[in-house]
């Protein structure tokens, strides 16, 4: 399989031999603990960057510094490959004698313009693959585009509306292969995991941990919620009742945007119709490191017309301090008429109470809807590693679409279909205090 001059003391099973077979323009590992994904995503690429020089780019969806890559894997891999004469370690790449060159980024901030310049790249590896967005993927897979290169996947799967099970997994493209990577499909899975695994099963037969834990972290089966989730059974019941669907936009009925606002966060934008009284979201933006004007554009182009008020958090009105204009002026100069209070500031908790009240009511765009509705699935409170008590909830990249959401629900009254009603809201039936 290789020229190495000493072989590595690892082997491929027979499955995992797509990882060097040139017809795959996408090679997809998935599967639970002890299944080698990580290992032999790591091996492959750099027996294949010895055996000619390669530009490897290693990506994440989040990487606020080296340390959140895949760089110490890589590194740990060359000592073991026995490699440390070929591979140099640098503090942010790893270069090659023969010009192999492997680099490291995160997709959430790039754009187009900046994605560019991995137009070269002969091979990627996404590891975590199934937090990528679907930006991320949009953006990532038609740049890598030099004749011959591949992408490989490698994760342990969550929910079944991420993007990249939904893509790859649900909808497999016919240049793309699937390796299922669990323990019992390792050869050389060792006593020390098999231990922890025993454990773990001993766990949920004492009611410690569930079933369904079990089967996550062992079997790389999908969860039914994340860890903490905030809203677990409600989007359970959004998915089974059929309201995750194909939901076009009326317009007999006005449309609503209620915004979250960020910058080097998500900027989210919902887009929603109120039709007696269930509440339809059917289109949403989700973007960052853009201009007002850019969104107001894009808003416009979209082609929805009967455009209702434009809903901001309650901080909209602040003013910046270098244009002297608060976000809310700046979209009514636009010619997006915001409402000049903004979404009233009661609470997280009350707010996710109102939520909780609205969500059975709620309609979900199936195509164009699904990124924010997966934010939703794992909108979470942090758990204590010791005690498993849920705490606050997380601030992540999942929080945007939810508070976003949440502001939905506490201006919800106000989204009417006659002239805007700019009374104050009165929360006292929906038991918020």
């Amino acid at each position: 399989m290789s020229n190495l001059a000493t072989e590595p003391e690892w082997e491929f099973t027979e499955d995992l031999e797509c990882l060097f077979d040139p017809k795959w323009r996408y090679i997809v590992l998935k599967g639970g603990r002890g299944g080698t994904k990580s290992w032999s995503a790591a091996r492959s690429a750099l027996i294949r960057g010895y055996e000619k020089p390669l530009r490897i780019l290693c990506v994440r969806e989040v990487q606020k510094s080296i340390k959140d890559s895949v760089h110490q894997l890589l590194s740990d891999q060359v000592g073991l490959l026995g490699l440390d004469g070929f591979y140099e370690i640098l503090s942010t790449e790893i270069r090659g004698k023969n010009g192999t060159k492997i680099i490291f980024t995160g997709l959430s901030n790039l754009t187009a313009d900046s994605l560019k310049s991995y137009e070269g790249i002969d091979l990627v590896w996404c590891e975590e693959a199934h937090t990528l967005s679907r930006k991320s993927l949009d953006l990532l897979l038609p740049t890598v585009r030099k004749a011959g290169s591949q992408i490989v996947l490698t994760f342990n799967p969550e929910l079944d509306t991420d993007e990249v099970y939904v893509r790859f997994i649900e909808n497999q493209p016919d240049n793309c292969v699937v390796r299922d990577c669990s323990y019992y499909n390792n050869p050389w899975f060792p006593e020390v995991l098999e231990r922890e695994r025993k454990e773990f099963l001993r766990m949920v037969e004492r009611g410690a941990r569930s079933q369904a834990d079990y089967e996550w972290v062992w079997d790389g089966k999908c969860k039914p919620a994340v860890d903490g989730a905030i809203y677990p059974d409600e989007v359970a019941d959004v998915m089974t009742s059929g309201r995750l669907m194909n939901l076009p936009h009326d317009p007999e009925y006005k449309t609503y945007t209620v915004w979250d606002l960020g910058w080097n966060d998500a900027m989210v934008i919902l887009f929603v119709q109120k039709i007696g009284t269930a509440v339809h979201i059917y289109d949403c933006i989700i973007d960052s490191h853009r201009t007002y004007d850019s969104y107001v554009q894009e808003i416009k182009a979209r082609g929805y017309g009967n455009m209702a008020l434009a809903y901001l958090p309650h901080d909209g009105k602040a003013k910046n301090a270098q244009t002297g204009k608060s976000p809310i002026q700046m979209l009514n100069k636009l010619g997006l008429k915001a409402d000049d209070k903004g979404v009233p500031d009661i609470g997280v908790k009350q707010g996710i109470d109102a939520a909780r009240q609205m969500f059975p009511r709620v309609y979900f765009d199936k195509i164009r809807c699904t990124p924010m509705f997966n934010q939703l699935r794992r909108y979470a409170r942090t758990v204590s590693p010791t005690t498993d008590e849920p705490g606050a909830p997380k601030h992540d990249e999942n929080s945007h679409a939810a508070d976003a959401f949440r502001y939905v629900a506490v201006i919800e009254k106000k989204l009417t279909n006659e002239t805007y009603d700019m009374s104050p809201i009165d929360y006292d039936d929906r038991g918020i205090v």
